[in-house]
C-alpha cells in the first residue's frame, strides 16, 4: 500500500534549505519516492505550527523507512538542521 511522508517545515536559513531540498530529492529516487505536494499551507482548521508542508509518496511503508534510514539521507541531516525546524510523519 502507498505510504506518505509528511514533512512540516519552518525555514531558518533559506540558502541551507535550498541546498538540503535539492539533495533530499535525489535521495528519494532509489526508494521509489517522489514529491506530490510542497509549499506554503492554508489552514482550514486549527493552529499552524509550521507554515510549509511537503508530502512525499513511496510505494510502501518499508520503502519510506528505508529511505529515511539510508546512509544517503542520513548524511544530509546536518544540512537539514541548519536550514529548517521540522517534523516528519509517516502515514
Amino acid at each position: 500500500m502507498t505510504s506518505l511522508v509528511i514533512v512540516d517545515v519552518s525555514p531558518i536559513d533559506k540558502t541551507q534549505l535550498s541546498k538540503y531540498s535539492a539533495l533530499a530529492a535525489e535521495t528519494l529516487k532509489a526508494f521509489g519516492g517522489h514529491f506530490i505536494a510542497k509549499g506554503e499551507i492554508e489552514s482550514l482548521h486549527g493552529e499552524v505550527k509550521h507554515p510549509i508542508k511537503a508530502v512525499i509518496e513511496f510505494p510502501d511503508k518499508k520503502s519510506a523507512q528505508n529511505w529515511y534510514n539510508s546512509a544517503a539521507y542520513q548524511a544530509i541531516i546536518p544540512i537539514r538542521e541548519q536550514g529548517m525546524r521540522s517534523q516528519f510523519h509517516l502515514v
